[in-house]
């Protein structure tokens, strides 16, 4: 926790139970919003998981870049998690999208 937290440059327990907080609550909303946008598109887990799990991966990605910043903001936390989508973007080559 020490480590992670000198790494993040947070300077409290508090701080650092907000932002685990957001990245819990991002990734269960995420998970749960690509649910209906599958079935939108008419992917069912009855086509393979070579079909199922790349789509709906494909799909919570950006809707997990979005959440993540939103629920920056209402935490506030926004400039920590808005400077860990600009890395985070960039290490997967979207990097240009800030320049």
């Amino acid at each position: 926790m020490k480590k992670l937290k000198q790494r993040w440059n947070v300077s409290s327990n508090w701080q650092f139970f907000v932002i685990l907080l957001v990245f819990a609550v991002t990734g269960s909303s995420s998970a749960k919003l690509a649910e209906p946008l599958t079935e939108a598109f008419a992917i069912k887990k009855e086509m393979g998981w070579y079909i199922y799990w790349p789509f709906r991966i494909l799909v919570i990605l950006p809707i997990y870049q979005i959440l993540l910043v939103f629920f920056g903001w209402l935490f506030g936390e926004f400039n920590f998690f808005w400077n860990f989508e600009k890395m985070m973007l960039r290490r997967m080559g979207l990097g240009f999208l800030f320049k």
